[in-house]
């Protein structure tokens, strides 16, 4: 069972190939997907190619077969077969692989300076041994700031939603309803420090009426 995000960009693959018999670029795979970073898109090719719906074509750019179609698309259809529909929000769907569960990806979170609140682009497959009881989902991490927990730029954190955190717990947190950052949690009488895990940055106190705790960080995805 292929993910929306997965048929949609097999189908615009499968699309530009007739057209041209060019793959299409991961800039125009992220633009055509609307998704933030190209990140995204490896872990679509990936996933696609580990299913067995494409291939990569070694010594050659942008060199892509597609093997087959999802069981109710026909490779000799249309070349105006893509029509994916992004105003829909995904959930989370049960993927092929027996070991794994698909949890939303809300793209972007800053580990060095908040953000903005982020929205929902896609569905990730995580192992189901990092998912415990209640909710998750998972974000990218944008900066270095907590490189000294072992979190890096460009990783994925897999986080458990929740709305209090004991002191010392990873945290993503939202202040002041407009900008969400990854930190590690400390209660401080009426106040809450969000402690950065790097030298480099300091550590930031509000009152507790302007700190919302969104999730507690439960597991890290990470590709060589």
């Amino acid at each position: 069972m292929l993910t929306k995000k997965q048929r949609d960009l097999l189908l615009f693959i499968h699309e530009k190939l007739q057209e041209n018999g060019i793959a299409p670029s991961f800039d125009e795979m992220k633009d055509a997907l609307n998704l933030k970073s190209k990140s995204g898109i490896h872990r679509l090719i990936g996933a696609l190619e580990e299913r067995q719906f494409i291939r990569r074509l070694p010594n050659r750019a942008r060199a892509l077969e597609i093997l087959r179609l999802p069981d109710n698309e026909e490779k000799n259809q249309p070349d105006n077969l893509f029509k994916p529909d992004f105003g829909r929000t995904e959930t989370a769907e049960v993927p092929s692989d027996p070991q794994t569960v698909d949890i939303p990806l809300h793209g972007r979170i800053a580990a060095g300076t908040p953000i903005e609140a982020l929205e929902q682009f896609e569905n990730i497959p995580v192992p189901i041994s990092m998912i415990g009881g209640g909710s998750h989902y998972a974000l990218e991490i944008d900066g270095d700031s907590m490189v000294e927990a072992g979190i890096l730029d460009g990783d994925t954190i897999v986080v458990q939603r929740c709305d209090v955190a004991e002191n010392g717990a990873i945290v993503v947190a939202l202040i002041d309803e407009q900008e969400a950052t990854l930190k590690t949690l400390y209660k401080k009488g009426p106040d809450i420090a969000l402690e950065p895990s790097n030298r480099d940055y300091d550590t930031q106190t509000y009152p507790a009426n302007r700190v919302r705790i969104q999730g507690r960080l439960v597991g890290l995805l990470r590709q060589y």
